[in-house]
Formats: C-alpha cells, sequence, structure tokens
C-alpha cells in the first residue's frame, strides 16, 4: 500500500505531533507513506523538528499555507501532479486547508484520465481526519457559511471515509452541521506516546524549582498556542475573580470544597504566539502581575506537566485537545470549558452533579465548565484547588483512562485497519459514485 499524507503546516499544536507519530508508526509496520506539509507562517512557532525526531521529513510545498490565497491554485496543480508521480492507493488529508487542496487536487487525479470517458476514473481512496473544525468561533458568518458549504460539497464528491476523533465531534460535524453521511464517518481518538510520561513524579520539581514554586504552592497551568480560539483572557479573568474570591474566603474562614488552601496559588502560561503581548498587558491590567507567569514555548511536556497541580483549558472551540490527554498521562486534574471532544475525555456527570444548577460540575475525570464564564472557571479552580483528594482522585481516574484508550499503539493498528478495508475494496467510494450519479 502506497500512502500520501497531506497536513497544512506542521506548528505547534497536537495536529503536527498527530501525524508524526501515525507516519512513523505506519511505516514501523510497512506502509509506504509520504508526509506532504505547507509553511509555518510567522507568528507561529515550526513543528518540524518533532516529526525529523522521528524519523519523518516531509515533502513542503511553500505555496501551502493556513490561509486562503491565489497560491492555493499553485498547491492543488503540485499535489495533483504528485499523485500523478507517486500513484498513491490512498491519500489521507488532516486540518482543514489540507484537506480542501488535497481532495480539489484528487477529484482532478480520479478524473482527468482518458479511463474516465467510460466511466473508469484512478482507483484510489481519500480520507479526511477532523482534528477540530472551523464552523464556528474562528471566523464571521459568511466566511464560515462558505467554508461549511466547501466542506460538505468535499464529502460529498471526493471523501471516502471521514475520520473525527472523539463521538461528541461525529455528532457536532455531521449531526449539527450535516457534513457528509454517517456512514462515512470513522471515530478515531488520537494516540500519544504515553511512555515518555511513566515517572512523572520523580520529575515534579525541576520546574517547580526553576519557577520559585515552594511545596505547598500550587500551580494552575494553561498549556496552548496563544490564539483567539484557544481564550486565553477567559483564563486571566477566571485567575483575577479567584484571587478576589481566595482572599475573601481567606479573610472569612471558608471556602467551597473545604477550607481555602494555605499555600499561595500561582497561574502558568505554557505556550507563545500573537496574542502574547496583549495577554501580558491585560494579566497586569487584572492585577496579576505577581500572580501569573509567562513562560513560553517548551517543548518538554514530560516536564511541566508534573509540576503543575491544576491544568485548565478554556477554549472557545476544540476538537480533541492533546493538552488535556497528555495532563491526564500525568495525573494531572483538568479544568476545561465544555467544548468539543472535551466532554468526552472528562467523562460523564454525576448524577447529584446534574441536579446541581451550578454552570460547572465534577465529572468523572476532570470538572466541565460553561464556555465563556470566568465566573464560572473562577468557581471550579476554587473548588478544585482547595480540595486536594479531589485533585488527586481526578488525576488518577485520567491517567488510568488514557493509559487504555490513548495509546500510539493504538492509533496506528485502527488507522492501519481503515487502510485495510479501504484497500481491499470494501470501503465505498463516496466521490466516484456521487459523480457518476451527475
Amino acid at each position: 500500500m502506497k500512502v500520501v499524507r497531506i497536513i497544512a503546516r506542521l506548528n505547534v499544536g497536537g495536529p503536527a505531533r498527530h501525524v508524526a507519530w501515525l507516519e512513523a508508526g505506519l511505516r514501523g509496520r510497512g506502509v509506504e507513506s509520504r508526509l506532504v506539509a505547507g509553511v509555518v507562517p510567522p507568528g507561529e512557532d515550526d513543528m518540524g523538528y518533532f516529526a525529523e525526531s522521528l524519523g519523518v521529513r516531509p515533502l513542503v510545498i511553500p505555496e501551502m499555507s493556513r490561509e486562503i490565497s491565489p497560491k492555493d491554485f499553485v498547491t492543488v496543480w503540485k499535489l495533483f501532479r504528485l499523485f500523478r508521480r507517486e500513484r498513491p492507493d490512498l491519500v489521507h488529508t488532516h486540518t482543514a486547508k489540507a484537506g480542501t487542496v488535497g481532495r480539489a487536487a484528487g477529484m482532478l487525479y480520479r478524473w482527468l484520465t482518458p479511463s474516465a470517458l467510460w466511466g473508469r476514473p484512478r482507483q484510489c481512496r481519500f480520507v479526511h481526519t477532523y482534528h477540530g473544525h472551523i464552523f464556528h468561533s474562528y471566523y464571521g458568518r459568511w466566511k464560515t457559511r462558505l467554508f461549511l458549504f466547501v466542506e460538505q460539497a468535499l464529502a460529498r464528491l471526493a471523501t471516502d471515509r471521514i475520520v473525527v476523533i472523539s463521538p461528541q465531534q461525529l455528532e457536532e460535524i455531521q449531526g449539527r452541521f450535516r457534513v457528509g453521511r454517517r456512514e462515512q464517518f470513522e471515530v478515531i481518538p488520537l494516540g500519544l506516546d504515553t511512555r515518555a510520561f511513566e515517572d512523572w513524579p520523580a520529575r515534579r520539581h525541576a520546574l517547580r524549582d526553576e519557577w520559585g514554586a515552594e511545596g505547598g504552592d500550587v500551580l494552575v497551568g494553561i498549556v496552548g498556542r496563544l490564539t483567539e480560539v484557544k481564550n486565553h483572557r477567559l483564563f486571566l479573568e477566571a485567575a483575577a475573580l479567584f484571587k478576589k474570591r481566595r482572599a475573601f474566603e481567606q479573610e472569612s474562614g471558608g471556602a467551597s470544597g473545604g477550607a481555602p488552601h494555605a499555600g499561595r496559588v500561582r497561574f502558568v502560561v505554557v505556550g507563545d504566539g500573537h496574542l502574547r503581548a496583549d495577554l501580558e498587558s491585560h494579566a497586569w491590567a487584572l492585577g496579576l502581575s505577581d500572580d501569573v507567569k509567562f513562560v513560553g514555548l517548551r517543548d518538554d511536556p514530560e516536564n511541566f506537566y508534573p509540576a503543575l497541580d491544576v491544568v485548565a483549558l478554556t477554549s472557545r472551540n476544540e476538537g480533541t485537545p492533546l493538552t488535556l490527554i497528555e495532563a491526564m498521562a500525568n495525573a494531572r486534574a483538568c479544568v476545561a470549558t465544555a467544548v468539543g471532544g472535551v466532554v468526552d475525555l472528562l467523562g460523564g456527570v454525576a448524577a447529584e452533579e446534574l441536579r446541581r444548577p451550578h454552570p460547572w460540575q465534577i465529572c468523572e475525570r476532570g470538572i466541565q465548565v460553561r464556555p465563556g464564564d470566568p465566573e464560572a472557571f473562577a468557581e471550579a479552580l476554587a473548588h478544585v484547588v482547595n480540595d486536594v483528594a479531589l485533585r488527586q482522585t481526578l488525576g488518577e481516574r485520567g491517567r488510568e483512562y488514557v493509559e487504555r484508550n490513548y495509546s500510539v499503539e493504538r492509533l496506528v493498528s485502527d488507522v492501519e485497519r481503515l487502510y485495510g478495508r479501504l484497500a481491499g475494496g470494501s470501503g465505498e467510494a463516496a466521490a466516484e459514485s456521487a459523480l457518476l450519479k451527475f
């Protein structure tokens, strides 16, 4: 089997790691696969080094980038020529931009051949993975509608299988936004190298000492690109509200979830991006100069997760965030907005929690918070900070869950089985049948 895998760019984030792990794992099992990527634009950090550390060197198409551009036509043409040269059995695209140009080139490859005149296009299967989606919280109304129309058309005309990374994402993309047919979809959760986190307790103090944290301090961290959809402003606003709430609790001697925590509570922002200066100014304006530490981009998750006590996520939109999976692999308690695949990661809500009218709820493996509500987020943080036993319970449940369900080996096996079914002819050629109807 020969596979061409396409991603728009190898920038810092879960998709870049996902395709690198997948590419290396499948090659190790004898699949002839080639990774194609675009360039990382200014203002974003390049993660190509991670793929190369696994022995994966991508073919770079300079014209392919995240934003819409006239260069997209050049990208489509280059991909078409690549398909003609490589003659792949299967093309697998990841993320929205790569999915658009890759499947557009795929339609050309399938049908620009003499045999198409008598109804026999080139035989090549096309798979697209949604790591998240751009159907809300990214762009304006009309741009979003255009992107949704394009995705609906590509699902019908040029996609054999659509991979989503959680059941919740399936309900959003197919159920709510009507992309594709239900039988086209397959849920394949993310995978990661959990072995890197096996001895996390031994590394707990490495960065805590560097960051000046004492033994009784609680560090609440958020990990991710400093970009609009991650909504770090909500994190900072929740931190400011938490600070005021904690001061009041310490004066009054009461707290949700137990007595007020005696040590300092500090907030750590791990990551970089074009919003950093704005967020640092916002933290200063909120009176958090001594409470929030921006540590920038780090490539040592095996060190910074153990240093944290609580990992927060405040996103407006998510697929299945790798940051929460990595946090759970390190037995960290998580507090996150209930968006996308976050709901599946955190697990079910207890019956008594369902009866509670608060806009945040304790789940099996973390605390979910209503999106866009800094007061609710601050309340949830206060609860988990003051309840050490709850933090430990949520962390251990999360660690066990990730070890059972999110290994790289499971990811590679799932994708290999999908490829085998498609190559064996059991998969339905959605694009071929749709075009022949026309």
